[in-house]
């Protein structure tokens, strides 16, 4: 009897000491699967941002908009008269130096192309007359004012050539009775008044205008205001309608000293490189300028990574892919950028940025 009540025990022992190292793997296994971490692909499409502190700044937000350089533009009139046949453009089309634009029916180039032999033969028997009465003034034969008189007139023969030969470069004959009229620079087309049938003349408005994008001009407007916090050389940032998450940084090169009659406003410009052509002109813009204030400063946390929750706003706290953690903030400045937070952060401590919304959500289950 004592025999089986022993080997009783020990079973009953056996079965607790076996089935305790299980329960508790299963509350690890339990407790590892209640962390939310970053999965691959959600961590490769997550911006992971590292907070700065910064002076706390205010900004004033001006409006504006993009225009053409108006220094790089050029409006192209026609020197030659003539019926316009062909039009090889549109507005807004890329063109290149020397590249046909239009063709014109007219035989006023071919008067173009004799008025530049004329005037190369003219240079030719002016050159040999000077070199001539320069030999007589040495011998004493001729007075040193005919020798300057012929100089003056070959130097006005050379200036005519030149400016006949400037002109043929925008031109190139199209056989006897047309021409084509082409690009004098590299840019695009930003006006166009021309068309087939159309009667080109001297005297006629501009046919077409050319601007290189490559750089724009910020026409500022400011109210007066505002006249005490824009000066010259002031640092701002530019935000267009089309791209309202993307900031272009420049500075006010130019403050016009009137104000504009029909806006009631004093003109301002920021001159802005443009290498992607997405500064289109015509695009409004708000132009933003730093105020300093005397708060000091704090953590600068980027607007995109706030979290707004039951009238609250929240960041995610960032340490590694499976160590996240949601952190109520006390904004104690903010502008368009930034909010500048009471809270500090940990060195090792980043926040979430995109995907914010969506990790917030997963960690507040």
């Amino acid at each position: 009897m004592r025999s089986v009540m022993y080997w009783y025990l020990m079973g009953i022992c056996c079965v607790f000491v076996s089935c305790a190292p299980k329960v508790e793997e299963k509350q690890s296994v339990a407790a590892r699967s209640e962390t939310f971490c970053l999965n691959e692909a959600l961590r490769k499409s997550t911006e992971i941002i590292v907070v700065e502190e910064r002076p706390v700044t205010e900004q004033l937000t001006l409006s504006g908009k993009i225009e053409y350089n108006e220094n790089d533009r050029m409006a192209f009139r026609s020197l030659l008269s003539g019926i316009v046949e062909k039009v090889d453009f549109e507005l807004g089309d890329p063109v290149y130096k020397g590249q046909v634009l239009a063709t014109i029916k007219s035989t006023q180039i071919q008067e173009l192309y004799q008025q530049q032999r004329y005037q190369q033969n003219q240079i030719s028997l002016l050159e040999k007359q000077v070199e001539s009465k320069k030999e007589l003034a040495a011998d004493g034969l001729l007075a040193t004012p005919e020798v300057l008189a012929a100089e003056h007139e070959l130097e006005s023969a050379i200036i005519e050539l030149d400016r006949v030969t400037e002109a043929l470069s925008l031109y190139k004959a199209a056989g006897k009775d047309a021409f084509h009229i082409l690009a004098p620079k590299n840019g695009y087309i930003i006006q166009k008044l021309i068309s087939p049938g159309q009667n080109v003349t001297a005297e006629s408005a501009p046919l077409f205008s050319i601007s290189n994008l490559k750089e724009v001009w910020v026409m500022v407007n400011i109210y007066a205001s505002n006249l005490r916090y824009v000066s010259l050389g002031n640092s701002v940032k530019v935000r267009t309608i089309a791209y309202p998450d993307k900031f272009y940084t420049g500075k006010i090169d130019k403050i016009y000293n009137a104000f504009d009659d029909n806006e009631h406003v004093l003109k301002a410009r920021v001159v802005l490189a443009n290498p992607q052509l997405d500064l289109m002109p015509g695009l409004s813009a708000d132009i933003i300028i730093d105020l300093q204030n005397d708060a000091g400063n704090a953590f600068a946390i980027p607007n995109r990574a706030k979290v707004f929750s039951n009238n609250k706003e929240y960041v995610v706290v960032y340490r590694d892919s499976c160590d996240m953690e949601i952190k109520p903030i006390s904004t104690v400045g903010r502008n368009e950028e930034y909010t500048f937070i009471k809270e500090k952060l940990k060195p090792n401590e980043q926040i979430i940025g995109s995907n914010a919304l969506l990790i917030f959500e997963q960690l507040n289950k």
